[in-house]
């Protein structure tokens, strides 16, 4: 029987990465849709880009004001059903609704969302994943600038490898940030998944 492969998961600093970029100064969807009326190639590019919220404000919850209304989180697997959180009700309990990831797969993380009411400018998806109280692993996303939709519209991180081995075995804990250049937090929520040496 060939001895199986250790990798040993080393803790990673929690240090906020340093960054000159300063966001424009923010401005309301209505302002950009009046600004260059006498250009028609210019009024046409803004239809295309903008779609129906050219038209008027898109408002899918009326008694939500957040622009960003973050619906699911969805683990896509190659060759495995998808595996899906709700964010739509008590986010507390998603500690509790761990997924089992195989160690060593490959996948990427899909968030569903609706923009509402105003453009969102610099979209951001931060983890920071734990283990046993201890930071070994963290990731931003940069997702970019979306207009108001009727449609859920989606983001798909890039492939990420799970760890394998005897030690990268266990319970991980996630904390999730969706936000945005502004500093708004559109929606902060913490889930659990366990890395095993086989989906069951």
């Amino acid at each position: 029987m060939a001895e199986e492969e250790e990798v040993q998961i080393e803790p990673v600093p929690d240090e906020e990465e340093e960054t000159s970029y300063k966001p424009p100064p923010e401005k309301a969807l209505i302002d950009m849709i009046n600004q260059d009326q006498d250009d028609e190639s210019l009024q046409k590019y803004k239809e295309t880009l903008l779609g129906n919220s050219a038209a008027g404000a898109i408002v899918i919850d009326p008694g939500n004001l957040k622009r960003v209304l973050v619906r699911k989180l969805i683990l896509v697997a190659e060759d495995r059903p998808e595996m899906e959180l709700d964010l739509t009700g008590d986010l507390d309990k998603l500690k509790d609704e761990a997924f089992t990831i195989k160690e060593g797969i490959s996948y990427r993380i899909r968030i569903d969302f609706h923009v509402q009411r105003e453009i969102v400018t610099g979209l951001k998806y931060i983890q920071r994943t734990f283990r046993k109280g201890i930071l070994v692993d963290k990731m931003t996303q940069m997702v970019g600038s979306y207009a108001p939709k009727n449609e859920i519209q989606s983001y798909t991180t890039p492939m990420e490898d799970a760890p394998s081995g005897l030690l990268a075995r266990g319970h991980y804990t996630v904390k999730s940030l969706f936000t945005d250049d502004d500093g708004n937090e559109h929606l902060k929520w913490e889930w659990s998944f366990h890395i095993k040496k086989d989906w069951k």
